[in-house]
C-alpha cells in the first residue's frame, strides 16, 4: 500500500492552505501508535510518495494526477491519497476507474460538487465532470450531503446518483451503512473520497466551507471501519483540510485518525 501526498488546489484561491495538509497529517500520525482494530502504526515503515504538482499550471497538474493514479492502481493493491482540495479527486478517481470494469465510488461530503464544470474542474465541479467523462453515475453514492444547489439537484436526479443526508443517517445509520456496503461489495473495486466537511464543524473546523449539522467524527469512523471489512476496497483520498483555519489542530488530528483507520 502506498500513501501519496497530492498538494493540488483549484478553487480560485478559496482553498489556499489545503496544500499544507499532507505534511501536517503525516506529522500528526506520529502520535497515533495503533488503529482501533489493533494495527500498529509506524510511520517509518510506511511507503510514502508524492505526486509533485504545480498549482500555477492546473492543466498540467490534473494530467499528472490522472497519469500517476492510473499507474498506481495498476501496480498497487491499495493506495491512499492526502490532499489538497477536492479538485484532485477528479484525476485520482479517473485513473482508478480505468483499472476496473465495474468501479464504485463513495463520497463523504457536505456538498454535491456537481456544478457545471469548466475545462479544469474545481473542487465544486469535479464529481459532475467525472460522471460526464464516463464514470457510471449509478455507481456513485454521496454520504452526509446537506447543502445542494438546485443545479446540482437536477444533475443528481437526472443521473440517478444515490445520496444520503445526515438526517437520514442519524435516523437509521446501520441500515444505510448496510446498503452502501452491499453496493460496494458487488463492484469490482471501490474508492472512498472523504471531504472533511462531511464532519460537523464542531469536530473539524479547519476547512473552507463550514456546514453545520454534519456527522460526528465517531459516525464517520463507524462507516469507514465497516467499509474496511470489504475485500475489494482499493483506494481513498482525504481532502479539504486547511491547517491555516485549524487553530486547535483538531481537524489535522482527525485527518491522521482517519488515515490510521484506512491503513
Amino acid at each position: 500500500m502506498q500513501i501519496i501526498r497530492v498538494k493540488g488546489i483549484n478553487a480560485m484561491g478559496r482553498t489556499k492552505g489545503c496544500e499544507k495538509a499532507p505534511v501536517e497529517i503525516l506529522e500528526s500520525l506520529e502520535e497515533i501508535y495503533s488503529s482501533e482494530r489493533g494495527k500498529i502504526i509506524d510511520k517509518k515503515l510506511l511507503n510514502l510518495e508524492e505526486i509533485h504538482v504545480d498549482n500555477n499550471n492546473v492543466e498540467e497538474a490534473n494530467e499528472l494526477i490522472y497519469e500517476n493514479s492510473r499507474e498506481i492502481f495498476s501496480s498497487q493493491d491499495k493506495a491512499l491519497f492526502l490532499g489538497g482540495d477536492h479538485s484532485i479527486s477528479y484525476g485520482l478517481v479517473k485513473g482508478f476507474m480505468e483499472n476496473f470494469e465495474n468501479p464504485f465510488l463513495i463520497v463523504f461530503d457536505a456538498h454535491a460538487d456537481c456544478m457545471e464544470p469548466g475545462k479544469e474542474p474545481t473542487h465544486e465541479e469535479w464529481l459532475r465532470k467525472l460522471v460526464e467523462d464516463s464514470f457510471p453515475a449509478g455507481n456513485v453514492v454521496i454520504v452526509a450531503i446537506r447543502n445542494i444547489h438546485p443545479e446540482e439537484r437536477e444533475f443528481i436526479d437526472k443521473n440517478k446518483i444515490q445520496v444520503f443526508g445526515v438526517k437520514e443517517i442519524l435516523e437509521n445509520r446501520q441500515e444505510i451503512c448496510d446498503i452502501i456496503m452491499e453496493r460496494a461489495r458487488n463492484s469490482d473495486a471501490f474508492y472512498i473520497s472523504i471531504d472533511i466537511d462531511a464532519v460537523d464543524p464542531a469536530f473539524a473546523p479547519g476547512t473552507g466551507y463550514l456546514e453545520p449539522g454534519g456527522l460526528s467524527s465517531r459516525e464517520l469512523l463507524y462507516f469507514l471501519q465497516r467499509l474496511m471489512l470489504l475485500k475489494n476496497f482499493r483506494g481513498a483520498d482525504i481532502v479539504e483540510i486547511n491547517p491555516g483555519k485549524d487553530e486547535s489542530g483538531r481537524t489535522v488530528k482527525l485527518g491522521a485518525k482517519i488515515l490510521s483507520e484506512l491503513l
